[in-house]
């Protein structure tokens, strides 16, 4: 395997971990009562938003060329961290 193909991989897996999370968040955020709700909605939305820009970034990552990636990987890897940083923060207030 490649360490792109690694990278995706490594990418894909930890999308899916964040979309079992956002399964569990909007599961509790249909029990809870209308004042925490609103303020749970709003956290939910932004783990979304923050889970969408990652299956973006890894799109691009997908569809870059071999020679691309090599370019790419750099700015990939720093920008899946900033996403990373901001989904943890948006679950760890929901919590």
């Amino acid at each position: 395997m490649s360490a792109r193909d690694h990278h995706i991989e490594k990418a894909k897996a930890k999308i899916d971990q964040w979309n079992a999370e956002i399964d569990k968040m909007k599961a509790q955020v249909d029990e809870a009562k209308a004042d925490a709700k609103i303020e749970a909605q709003k956290q939910l939305d932004e783990a979304r938003k923050h889970r969408d820009e990652a299956e973006a970034k890894l799109k691009e990552m997908r569809e870059a060329g071999d020679d691309a990636w090599d370019d790419m990987k750099a700015g990939f890897d720093k920008a899946w961290d900033s996403i990373s940083s901001a989904f943890d923060s948006a679950m760890s207030r929901f919590r």
